[in-house]
């Protein structure tokens, strides 16, 4: 076992499966953990909430040092400020209508520090056009190969451009989704660097400061350069999931989350639980060696999911009928948002996952 992750408490058998648990004693030291090495590295850790989208984790997130949360939605950021986050930055391209406008002006006058991504001159000058006056910056996103949403980065100096004057524009962002692929974490986190550098110098040479050059992925997190970045903004870390397992970015021992399952058949010499992709999800990337794991059968499969079946393939003997295993989800997030509460080893009271649905 790694260092400082206990053995996992076994599932509590009062409640019916399935559902969402999380081991609280691992879910601290991944939280200690990462920011312990952003306080070394002399960086920011501002964590993607959309991960576990939660009050109770976001608050150890903070109690531990995180400068202020990342979110995917306006209605994420709602959320969050409804429950006392004051710092918040929404690293998504939004695309400003005057009813979103209202929304973030209310949560600015609301006192929460606030800023949104561009990515497009007309991005920018809607959001200088709608924000202007308002306190909510703006942070310029590029693309670092990932080759989803952000600008290239030799032209981040003529989006920001477009939106200085009637808004603040606080630096440049990007996501290295591309390091979600075996052996890709070190390039992307390159791949990042010289993007972000890229970027930075872009807005210098349009006469713009760039205060915060963020960056970050959990896959990409370990191998971040600190000369460029400033701020990294990880969020599967606090869980872990399948993916993570198999990417080699966490071990199984540092996995806060799964789903508890009862094992309700043996038909056909296989596993089958009574979790299916109405809680786990459905995702599986290309990489995947299945639809999900079981925490204490690493040699397990999940080899077949619909909505309230998973079938698992294992060597040697079955658990019993009628027993609980502990099924990691190939993507934490999109199980987290398909659950009402999550339920803690520690406590007892469940967890609201607060900003479940609030999606736009």
């Amino acid at each position: 076992m790694s260092a400082g992750s206990p053995t996992p408490e076994p599932p509590t058998p009062a409640l019916p499966t399935p559902y969402l648990r999380v081991d609280v004693d691992r879910l601290r030291a991944n939280v200690e953990r990462a920011a312990g090495a952003a306080a070394t590295a002399g960086v920011a850790l501002r964590p993607h909430a959309k991960t576990h989208k939660s009050v109770d984790v976001a608050r150890l997130q903070l109690e531990a040092g995180a400068a202020g949360l990342t979110v995917a939605t306006v209605g994420e950021a709602e959320a969050f400020a409804e429950a006392g986050v004051g710092d918040l930055f929404v690293a998504y391209p939004l695309w400003l209508t005057d009813a979103l406008a209202d929304r973030l002006r209310a949560l600015a006058d609301a006192g929460v520090r606030l800023a949104i991504g561009v990515d497009s001159v007309r991005g920018a000058q809607s959001a200088g056009r709608l924000l202007a006056g308002s306190g909510v910056e703006v942070v310029v996103e590029v693309d670092s190969g990932h080759h989803r949403s952000g600008c290239d980065p030799r032209l981040a100096g003529d989006v920001a451009a477009a939106a200085a004057g009637a808004i603040g524009v606080r630096g440049v962002f990007t996501f290295p989704g591309h390091s979600y692929s075996p052996d890709g974490r070190a390039s992307a986190a390159r791949d990042e660097a010289q993007a972000l550098a890229t970027a930075r110098a872009s807005l210098e040479s349009a006469g713009l400061a760039v205060a915060v050059a963020s960056g970050g992925s959990t896959p990409s997190l370990a191998h971040t350069e600190t000369t460029v970045l400033d701020e990294v903004r990880p969020g599967v870390y606090v869980f872990g999931d399948a993916q993570q397992w198999e990417l080699g970015s966490m071990p199984a021992d540092d996995i806060a989350l799964t789903a508890v399952a009862t094992v309700v058949s043996h038909a056909g010499g296989r596993l089958v639980l009574d979790a299916g992709s109405k809680v786990l999800g459905a995702d599986r990337a290309a990489y995947a060696t299945g639809f999900g794991r079981l925490l204490e059968h690493p040699d397990a499969r999940l080899v077949q999911l619909s909505e309230h079946h998973a079938v698992a393939e294992l060597p040697g003997p079955l658990p019993a009928l009628g027993s609980r295993v502990l099924v990691v989800p190939n993507h934490c997030c999109t199980a987290v948002n398909l659950a009402d509460v999550l339920v803690p080893t520690v406590g007892g009271t469940p967890w609201p996952v607060t900003a479940r649905g609030r999606n736009g």
